[in-house]
């Protein structure tokens, strides 16, 4: 029997609920904390200008001591950014039924593209309080515009726009991560293979009791990078040092996640971000996510010139379909899935 997909937790939000239904409450461990701590708050992402001279060293910098970091002087225009933002707030204030035409399909299995609540499989897991547009936008053959929404102004073609953008960018960042580590400026592009690139579009409704759920829970991405950028609400944290760190919206800024694959060919000189996204009372909030990835059949393996006698590889070879089935099928369960590759000493 089949379990019936959850409401749309921006319907669910609009009615006026006071008390969350139990599948989206989250077990005490997992649950936000009410303010951060001094030395949390302290903390802050870097922020790198791509312009500048110095911008080679500091990417190396953030992606050894943090694996997330902004961006800035990216080239990426603001007029963009700010149309991508406006075209996703246009979409999720439409009426439902105009949103549900968009739906994603449930035949298709989790994450297929369109509109969504649910992203993983497991039926007994915590939700998310949040809702989804998934866009698959390149390579281009996976790229079709008529499953976008057609009712939002000039749509369509933002997403297009801001989806060449972003490869770009992650390409021109995947270089200066290659040379940071003495390795052809090619050499991660060319390891991943072909780019299978996705756009997610999140909503947060804003909710009743935010101390008990999670916007996002907390996670690794599973590709090679993904580019965010949010609203000027606030509630992405990402894991520091065991602390969770804000990470402030900067307009202009596009937020650089490393992500699992990039810990694997890079033998984990640069980790992956753990991150998750925390709701409030009173503001709904929006982020736009771009994900680079290689293809389900594409074989990530280790640099072998980062491995040594001192520096053994860490992670077993690996599929990426195969670790996108696990992903999907177990949940991140607020621990990193590469820990599973990881070669016992």
């Amino acid at each position: 029997m089949e379990t019936a997909a959850p409401a749309r937790v921006q319907a669910l939000a609009e009615t006026g609920v006071s008390r969350l239904p139990a599948q989206y409450i989250q077990p005490p461990e997992n649950r936000p904390t009410p303010s951060p701590s001094p030395v949390a708050a302290a903390v802050s992402v870097p922020v790198v200008d791509l312009s500048s001279s110095t911008a080679a060293d500091a990417v190396s910098a953030a992606c050894a001591d943090w694996g997330a970091f902004h961006v800035v002087g990216h080239g990426v225009p603001r007029e963009l950014l700010d149309a991508v933002r406006e075209a996703g707030l246009a979409f999720f204030r439409a009426p439902m039924g105009d949103k549900l035409r968009f739906a994603c399909d449930p035949a298709r299995g989790a994450a297929a593209e369109g509109y969504g609540s649910r992203m993983l499989a497991n039926d007994d897991s915590v939700l998310d309080w949040r809702d989804y547009f998934d866009h698959h936008t390149l390579p281009e053959f996976r790229r079709d515009p008529a499953h976008w929404p057609d009712f939002v102004p000039g749509y369509r073609d933002t997403i297009a726009k801001y989806s060449n953008s972003m490869k770009n960018l992650a390409q021109k960042l995947l270089c200066i991560i290659s040379e940071s580590l003495s390795l052809p400026p090619s050499y991660i592009q060319e390891a991943v293979g072909e780019v299978y690139q996705n756009i997610t579009i999140s909503y947060y409704s804003p909710c009743p009791q935010p101390d008990l759920v999670l916007g996002l829970q907390s996670h690794s991405d599973m590709g090679a990078m993904t580019l965010l950028i949010q609203d000027d609400v606030g509630g992405l944290e990402v894991l520091k040092d065991g602390m969770w760190i804000a990470v402030p919206a900067l307009r202009d800024g596009i937020l650089v996640i490393l992500a699992d694959q990039t810990e694997i060919i890079t033998n984990g000189r640069y980790k992956s971000s753990v991150h998750r996204a925390v709701v409030n009372a009173e503001r709904a909030r929006l982020s736009v996510a771009t994900f680079y990835d290689p293809s389900k059949s594409r074989k990530i393996c280790t640099a072998p010139q980062l491995v040594s006698k001192d520096e053994p590889q860490k992670y077993r070879d690996v599929i990426y379909g195969d670790y996108v089935s696990s992903w999907y099928s177990k949940g991140p369960e607020g621990k990193r899935n590469i820990d599973a590759l990881l070669i016992q000493k």
